[in-house]
């Protein structure tokens, strides 16, 4: 069983758009990166105030406040729904149409986080995600958001500078189709369900090598096709 699943949702003007939905697994690590990175930035910060006294002090408390609350918030809600550790892991917080993430949508996500952190370390959070079919936690059903995963810009630089192969099988209309349909749509898919996909039509290759022999006889399908 995949952690990872998609959710596809129809658009009003009839488009069908296809997520990619992160489990809870991927979103964990995604908390782990950065509460190490606001670890650091509090340990950095509290060693500089420690020289200024009891006014260091408040100082410091405020920042622990201001990197408890406001950091994931205003990442989330100024960096396209990823803060770093997000990034990192190449997910990113959208709202449950698709649309980009607001800051009012990233706000009460963030604040019933203390709700999905009861009763100790995100048992309540986790233990959501593992029961909607969204791998939705309390936040996100309240704010009505999704994390899904999306392509890594450096990734999809790469594979575009990858290979051509011509397809060893004569393509009809349909294998055409299905396969620029692939191109169009693979960004929306994990690396996972793209090899997934892959082995449809190589089930003799394992899957990384399949994926990469259709990377390769899609980009000879799109340059032919120019």
């Amino acid at each position: 069983m995949r952690i990872d699943d998609r959710l596809e949702i129809e658009t009003p003007e009839g488009a069908l758009l296809t997520l990619s939905l992160a489990g809870p697994v991927t979103r964990a690590m995604a908390y782990g990166i950065d509460l190490l990175l606001r670890l650091l930035i509090f340990a950095i910060v509290a060693l500089l105030l420690s020289l200024a006294g009891k006014a260091g002090t408040g100082l410091m408390l405020i920042t622990l406040f201001l990197l408890e609350w406001f950091y994931p918030t205003l990442f989330e809600a100024l960096r396209h729904g990823q803060t770093p550790g997000k990034k990192w892991m190449g997910i990113a917080v959208v709202h449950s149409n698709g649309s980009p993430l607001s800051f009012n949508g990233s706000l009460i996500r963030n604040l019933l986080r203390t709700a999905d952190a009861f009763p100790l370390f995100y048992l309540l959070g986790f233990v959501s995600t593992l029961i909607s079919p969204r791998f939705q936690r309390l936040g996100d059903m309240a704010a009505n958001t999704l994390v899904i995963h999306v392509e890594n810009p450096a990734t999809s630089s790469k594979n575009e500078q990858g290979y051509n192969e011509a397809p060893d099988w004569s393509l009809n209309r349909d294998d055409q189709l299905a396969l620029l349909a692939f191109q169009e749509r693979h960004e929306q898919f994990s690396e996972a369900r793209q090899q997934e996909l892959a082995q449809l039509a190589y089930p003799e290759l394992s899957p990384p090598l399949a994926l990469k022999k259709l990377q390769a006889v899609t980009r000879f399908l799109m340059e032919g096709a120019r």
